[in-house]
């Protein structure tokens, strides 16, 4: 009778551990989620700066030919300055939304000066931007489907569970506001 019992306590023994080996590893892919939601905001950050870094540039260069335009340089230089104070992906969205549109504010009025569209300068910096508004919209699709993976594992069963007792909030999207603002704006002249 006794070893029948002992057999019996083994098994619920082994059973308590794999439970526990099981909640450990549920929670562990929601760590290890949650870290590639905080590397691909950092990939996106990176790229807004490097974007923000760019616009003085090109309100200097097209200055040097349209002086006389200070309502589009001061919008654009606003809206640099806003999404440089934006928190958190959504406010970043919504801010970067505004700074796309007063840069294609910007290149409207450059396409009024030819001499302007064939600088050096300008063509490096319109390049630049390009290279930047391309990988931007990269890293924002990464970081989105990472966002939609880890909320849906946050959600599901029985994972759900463990996210509530390990205090894992879901993660908000990077998304442009309207469609125009979802492509990249044109920086190219060529006529």
């Amino acid at each position: 009778m006794i070893p029948d019992m002992w057999w019996i306590i083994l098994i619920i023994v082994v059973v308590i551990v794999l439970l526990i080996l099981w909640a450990v590893s549920l929670y562990n892919r929601l760590v290890r989620l949650r870290v590639e939601v905080q590397q691909g905001w950092a990939n996106i950050d990176v790229q807004l700066r490097r974007r923000y870094d760019l616009v003085p540039n090109l309100v200097e260069t097209v200055k040097g030919y349209a002086s006389h335009e200070k309502g589009v340089f001061e919008a654009v230089t606003e809206a640099r300055t806003s999404a440089m104070s934006a928190h958190g992906p959504a406010d970043a969205g919504a801010s970067n939304n505004m700074l796309t549109r007063a840069l294609g504010g910007l290149f409207a009025v450059a396409e009024n000066y030819p001499d302007l569209k064939a600088s050096s300068n300008f063509l490096q910096l319109q390049t630049e931007l390009a290279t930047v508004e391309e990988t931007l919209a990269a890293a924002r699709r990464y970081y989105n489907s990472t966002v939609a993976r880890y909320n849906a594992t946050q959600v599901t069963v029985p994972t759900v569970f463990i996210a509530k007792m390990g205090d894992f909030s879901p993660a908000e999207f990077f998304e442009e506001e309207d469609e125009a603002a979802r492509t990249a704006p044109k920086v190219s002249f060529d006529s």
